[in-house]
């Protein structure tokens, strides 16, 4: 397979107001709810570095403060090296973490703190191991959710969409970080973004193939504990807070819309879904089409809410991931808070049931 440039499909659905019956949500409290987990390989090894040896490769000041801020929990999405709204969000979110001018703009002083957080390359060379380029892969994947739901699960497409979300970034910026003859499939060698490695979750905590799914995406367990979730329609982001009041992550958010405007007011966090099914009712989304019927889709980072559903006490309305990591801060949802999946997934192990959840203008 030839990395090259493509554009994902947009799922007509934005994967919000999920419905179910009271008796369905799953243990941990999630609105959305828990079946067996679809067959799935082993979770796949640690990507392992490719020696460079007298290869110079300048990733920009812009890719290196991305991969700085992904790694201390200050996204700017994905990781493409370009400059936006997303990115200058995540520099001021950083720089009020650390005491520093908030300028919303990499300056001196904050290009030295992160180059001295990263301390090393932004970008890697590895090799890609045989179980993750195994897949499984949904090629044709449908849009329609009828179709969805005959699917086993709701995989990536492609090798080279799996790889852009396990190294947080995009195919695109892949394609632009290789020489054009670069090959993906297994044993073949691929530069990425250096984000943070970690070590997997324990099996005995394992929930659904959290695990599994953790690893896909290059997300530690082990994440700093939340105290409050603040989102802030204003700036397009939602910020996490520790019991002092410090502000400890934060990462760029889509929500609400004309039609479905985000839900203001402070809520609760009711429970984690991790990996969970998903439950269409078309009456709950206007722009449905007339002739869907209900469905449940099975799990997967393609489904409507990817790969975690956060429920928050509003019913039908929760903090979750997508399909369309590119599309976060630029598109609008029907009233939930969408992260990208990677993003989602460290959120999910940052909060618990009973936090305050607060969605402001």
């Amino acid at each position: 397979m030839r990395l090259h440039l493509f554009l994902l499909g947009a799922f007509a659905l934005a994967g919000c107001q999920v419905s179910i019956n009271e008796d369905e949500k799953n243990a941990s409290g999630g609105n959305v709810a828990a079946a067996a987990q679809p067959e799935s390989k082993v979770a796949p090894p640690g990507f392992q570095d490719v020696p460079q040896t007298g290869v110079i490769f300048d990733a920009g000041p812009i890719l290196q403060a991305q991969v700085a801020l992904d790694r201390v929990g200050f996204s700017s999405g994905v990781i493409d090296g370009k400059e936006g709204h997303n990115f200058q969000t995540a520099l001021r979110g950083f720089q009020q973490q650390q005491g520093l001018p908030v300028t919303g703009t990499l300056d001196e002083l904050t290009r030295s703190r992160l180059d001295t957080l990263l301390n090393g390359p932004a970008t890697r060379f590895v090799r890609i191991p045989a179980r993750f380029a195994a897949g499984p892969f949904a090629p044709n994947l449908p849009k329609d959710p009828g179709e969805q739901a005959k699917l086993s699960s709701l995989s990536y497409r492609n090798l080279e969409e799996a790889l852009a979300e396990r190294f947080h970034t995009t195919p695109e910026a892949l394609a632009a970080l290789n020489p054009p003859q670069t090959r993906l499939g297994a044993g073949q060698a691929v530069r990425v973004p250096n984000i943070q490695e970690s070590p997997p979750l324990d099996p005995a905590k394992d929930e659904r193939g959290w695990g599994e799914t953790l690893e896909s995406l290059g997300v530690a367990a082990s994440q700093p504990a939340a105290e409050r979730v603040v989102v802030d329609k204003s700036d397009g982001v939602l910020q996490a807070f520790d019991a002092g009041g410090k502000l400890i992550a934060q990462f760029p958010a889509t929500m609400g819309s004309e039609h479905d405007p985000l839900p203001i007011g402070t809520w609760k966090i009711q429970g984690v879904s991790r990996n969970p099914d998903f439950h269409y009712n078309p009456d709950l989304f206007w722009d449905a089409d007339p002739d869907n019927k209900a469905a449940v889709l099975k799990p997967g980072p393609n489904g409507p809410v990817g790969v975690v559903w956060i429920d928050i006490s509003k019913p039908h309305y929760g903090i979750h991931g997508t399909s369309e990591p590119s599309t976060i801060g630029r598109a609008e949802s029907h009233g939930c808070i969408r992260l990208t999946n990677w993003d989602a997934a460290r959120l999910a192990q940052m909060v618990k049931p009973d936090l305050a959840a607060v969605f402001r203008e």
